[in-house]
């Protein structure tokens, strides 16, 4: 399975071949933009994208981009449980 993370973009070059930085969970990462970008890199800024092996894939809301994130600690949790569970032998977790 393959997972796109949203990040927001904040800086660019000075054209599309150029790669824009992004923050994604703190974590300033360089991305190629050229998929996303349909005029000026600078209108970029502060948008947020939807990025998978360093492409900006497509461009999302706010509210979409945390939403998407939320599910993804939420299957982060879920993942730690399970890890969890198969160390123990447990059948249940309980917290």
């Amino acid at each position: 399975m393959c997972l796109g993370v949203p990040g927001k973009v904040t800086s660019v070059g000075e054209d599309i071949h150029q790669p824009a930085w992004v923050d994604v969970c703190g974590v300033q990462r360089a991305v190629n933009i050229a998929l996303v970008c349909e005029g000026e890199p600078s209108a970029l800024v502060g948008q947020w994208v939807l990025v998978h092996v360093g492409f900006a894939m497509s461009l999302l809301d706010e509210q979409e981009a945390q939403d998407t994130l939320e599910a993804l600690q939420s299957m982060q949790a879920v993942g730690l449980e399970l890890d969890e569970v198969r160390q123990t032998g447990a059948i249940y977790a309980v917290r």
